[in-house]
C-alpha cells in the first residue's frame, strides 16, 4: 500500500477522534481520558506526515515507529473508554478496526523499508 493511502487513512482515524471526544465530552463530561486518546490518535496521521519530510530512512523508520507507538496506546485509551461506558460498542468496534488497520498498515511500511536497507 502506498504512503498516501497511509496517510489519507490516519487523517480519516484523527478526524474521528477528534469527533468522538467532542461527542463525549460534551455528553459525558469527561475530559481526562478523551485528552488522552486525542492526543495519541492525532499523533498517528501527524507522525505518518512528517515522516514525509524525514531527513533519510533512519529518520523516516523512527517517525513511522512513533506512529506505531501512538496506534497502540489509542487501542488502549479506546478500550478503557469502551470498558467504562463512554463509547458504545458500534462505535469502539470502529475505531478499533480503523486503528489496528492503520497499526497493520505501518507494521507492513517499517519491514519493508527496513527489509530494503539491510
Amino acid at each position: 500500500m502506498s504512503e498516501s493511502i497511509l496517510r489519507e487513512r490516519a487523517k480519516e482515524f484523527a478526524k474521528n477522534i477528534v469527533f468522538i471526544t467532542r461527542e463525549i465530552k460534551v455528553n459525558n463530561k469527561e475530559s481526562v481520558l478523551t485528552n488522552q486518546l486525542l492526543r495519541s490518535g492525532t499523533s498517528i496521521g501527524a507522525n505518518i506526515h512528517e515522516a514525509q519530510y524525514a531527513q533519510g530512512t533512519a529518520d523516516f523508520i523512527s517517525k513511522l515507529e512513533i506512529a506505531l507507538k501512538e496506534c497502540f496506546e489509542s487501542e488502549y485509551w479506546l478500550e478503557l473508554l469502551f470498558e467504562t461506558g463512554y463509547l458504545e460498542e458500534k462505535q469502539y468496534k470502529k475505531l478499533i478496526n480503523d486503528c489496528g488497520v492503520i497499526r497493520k498498515m505501518l507494521i507492513a511500511s517499517c519491514r519493508t523499508i527496513k527489509a530494503k536497507n539491510e
